[in-house]
């Protein structure tokens, strides 16, 4: 059947920016607000003013580490864009962000190594249900053919890249675009507005193929534009461009622009395709299974905490009006005031009113709020439209302030780092004591350290986790320990037998008494247990014994001297002994551990892990995920923890795995002897 868009969609609209790592989101993002007139002039990354990355992190690395709101007016409609981070450490940035936006503008080039990546940031896309396009950029920098490009893309995607424009060369140099919509070509003026122009005599055939080659896929979804093409008949300009609409909102194709951001070309185009075929916030609520019952509604996408103005929280509006001072109930209950209203310019912000439906601001002083939460007005407490489900972390670093004065202000702050990016997990240790915050990467962990230094003057120390030995017994012992003392008045007198034995791997502790005769009184029983479990918190080697049955076979006892703590140090003493003649072994825990990883680098990571002490268990084809492989091993977890930075070498910044404890095994020779000595040092 036929199928046409109908009128464009109006209203604000919110565009999420995402692509592979270094594709030139920031760029594009600064070109879009120069073309919108909302910046004087268009800056680069290196130059460091640049609207988008403007923490002193970001400047720093020249990289984004969290996601940039910009809002700007085009021709007279507002638009929010949200510019993600592309490296898979701050990806995370995007899950939240995602949900409320009503279309993703897709940045990528034509280079094969980042192709992996840009299937991570599809397939994301695409099981959200997202609709997407394409921008080609750096076209000016592609040997290629476009189309060639296009079929080295394709495999990142599931839908069709749908080529909507082609480049116009000059001697062999790309200097424009022929629309093949409009069928009309566009000569690039750097940060310019294009000069329209005539499709050359000599490009004609090129862009009447490629036009065909746009119809053919569009006519898959619409009989009658099929019947057209079939009969040789020129379907009409505007049921192309609503067809085009049509499938970009279903779902269908994932249409092509292209242009190079780095000096505005290409740009014009992209803000007019996304205003005229963008989604409405109405069909983003449809899309999230939202009613529209007036009221306000709107999905929290992510929150910051400003140095001046406190915490904001960046929404989405998905229904209804809000105004400063409007009381609000969260997905979780809690119920908060609204104070402050602001539309989000980079770092800047401009104090509003109130806002409505479609418009992206920030919310101020909502202290109880959490991103990924639905908040809105009234007394029943809104449904969560999304429970973002953190990835797991692949590295972790443990923490202490330099000056011990630090530590109730390290917490707080740890605590709103974690509250800005979710994605970071804050544990503390109990065996270790020590403060472990986990990422997905040595540059996350990287980032969040110097925003402890930078943004909260709060100098850290970080080092390697504790790895978690063990110790346990070859073979079995018994020893007598007696506590003996007299210093006036009454004396400490206690005296046991242990028999102590190995248990089988993962069995634990186990404590039995075969007293007769009464040598050891029952009231006794309790404190050499107790005695018994004390020592086993530090065995000869340093580290809690684990694996070992105990059991008090003959002792004995004074009437007067005899006590509990007597009875406690003797335990101590017998199992000190016993301990020396038992042979005692170090364990170290062993993870199974799942990486997921291209396939044309499967080889890469198969050879990785022996080298790291590792055991390759298999691997196999990534289910639902072409050109994937899932590498299962079993690996230390002392070699675990510089593993991410090796995978994502090997695989161009994509590799992840999951680790997971599966048993301790016997560690001897030099790195056994190596661990004691660590764990002596740190001791």
């Amino acid at each position: 059947m036929g199928r046409r868009a109908g009128d464009r969609r109006t209203g604000p609209k919110c565009i999420a920016i995402v692509g592979p790592f270094a594709s030139g989101k920031t760029t594009l993002l600064e070109a879009l607000l120069a073309r919108m007139d909302a910046i004087p002039r268009q800056s680069t990354v290196t130059s460091g003013n640049t609207v988008g990355d403007h923490s002193p992190e970001a400047r720093a690395h020249q990289m984004s580490v969290e996601a940039s709101i910009a809002t700007a007016e085009f021709m007279g409609e507002q638009i929010t864009f949200i510019d993600c981070p592309g490296s898979i450490e701050f990806a995370f940035e995007a899950e939240a962000v995602l949900t409320g936006c009503d279309l993703a503008v897709v940045v990528a080039e034509a280079d094969e190594k980042k192709i992996p990546a840009l299937q991570l940031i599809m397939r994301q896309l695409e099981e959200r249900g997202i609709p997407r396009m394409l921008f080609l950029n750096k076209v000016d920098r592609i040997g290629a053919g476009v189309r060639d490009t296009l079929k080295l893309l394709q495999p990142a995607s599931q839908t069709p890249l749908l080529l909507r424009q082609i480049p116009l060369r000059k001697d062999g140099v790309v200097v424009g675009s022929i629309d093949l919509a409009l069928e009309r070509a566009y000569v690039w003026r750097e940060h310019a507005a294009s000069e329209i122009a005539a499709i050359p005599d000599d490009d004609k055939a090129r862009e009447i193929e490629a036009r065909f080659s746009m119809l053919e896929t569009l006519a898959d979804h619409d009989d009658e534009l099929m019947e057209q093409l079939l009969t040789e008949i020129e379907p009409p300009r505007d049921a192309v461009f609503d067809d085009l609409g049509a499938d970009l909102r279903d779902g269908a194709v994932t249409p092509v622009l292209i242009g190079t951001a780095e000096k505005g070309n290409g740009v014009l185009r992209l803000l007019k395709a996304i205003r005229h075929d963008a989604p409405d916030v109405a069909e983003t609520r449809e899309r999230m299974g939202v009613a529209d019952s007036g009221d306000f509604l709107a999905h929290v996408m992510k929150t910051i905490h400003t140095p001046h103005g406190g915490k904001l929280s960046v929404a989405r509006i998905l229904s209804g009006k809000i105004a400063d001072g409007a009381e609000i109930i969260a997905s979780s209950g809690k119920t908060e005031r609204v104070s402050g209203l602001y539309a989000m310019m980079g770092k800047d912000q401009t104090k509003l009113a109130s806002a409505s439906a479609g418009d992206t601001v920030a919310l101020g002083k909502l202290e109880g709020v959490t991103t990924g939460e639905t908040v809105a007005t009234g007394k029943s407490t809104p449904k969560p439209l999304i429970e973002p489900e953190r990835p797991y972390p692949v590295v972790a670093t443990a923490l202490r302030p330099r000056e011990r004065k630090d530590e109730v202000r390290l917490s707080a702050a740890l605590a709103r780092l974690c509250e800005e990016d979710p994605s970071l997990l804050l544990e503390q240790n109990q065996d270790t004591g020590e403060t472990l915050l986990s990422g997905h990467g040595e540059m996350h962990l990287r980032v969040t350290i110097e925003r402890l230094e930078g943004k909260y003057q709060i100098p850290v120390e970080a080092h390697d986790p504790v790895v978690p030995y063990r110790e346990t017994i070859r073979k079995p012992a018994t020893q007598r320990g007696r506590h003996k003392k007299q210093s006036g008045g009454h004396g400490q007198f206690g005296d046991v037998v242990l028999e102590i034995k190995p248990r089988p791997r993962g069995s634990g502790f186990e404590f039995t008494d075969t007293i007769t005769g009464g040598v050891v009184p029952k009231q006794y029983i309790p404190s050499v247990e107790a005695g018994v479990r004390d020592y086993l918190k530090s065995g000869p080697f340093g580290f809690p014994v684990v694996d070992i049955a105990v059991n008090l076979s003959d002792g004995s006892y004074h009437s007067v001297d005899s006590s509990d703590m007597a009875f406690q140090m003797a335990a101590r003493l017998a199992m000190k002994e016993a301990m020396a003649q038992a042979q005692p072994i170090l364990l170290e825990p062993m993870m199974k551990v799942e990486i997921a990883t291209p396939s044309d680098a499967t080889a890469k990571v198969t050879a990785i892990v022996p080298q790291r002490r590792g055991q390759i268990l298999g691997f196999d084809a990534r289910p639902g995920w072409p050109g994937w492989d899932v590498v299962e091993a079993m690996m230390p977890q002392a070699s675990i923890g510089s593993l991410i930075v090796e995978l994502r070498s090997a695989t161009a910044g994509v590799a992840n795995f999951k680790a997971r404890f599966d048993h301790m095994a016997e560690l001897s020779g030099r790195l056994a002897d190596e661990a004691i000595q660590s764990h002596g040092k740190a001791a």
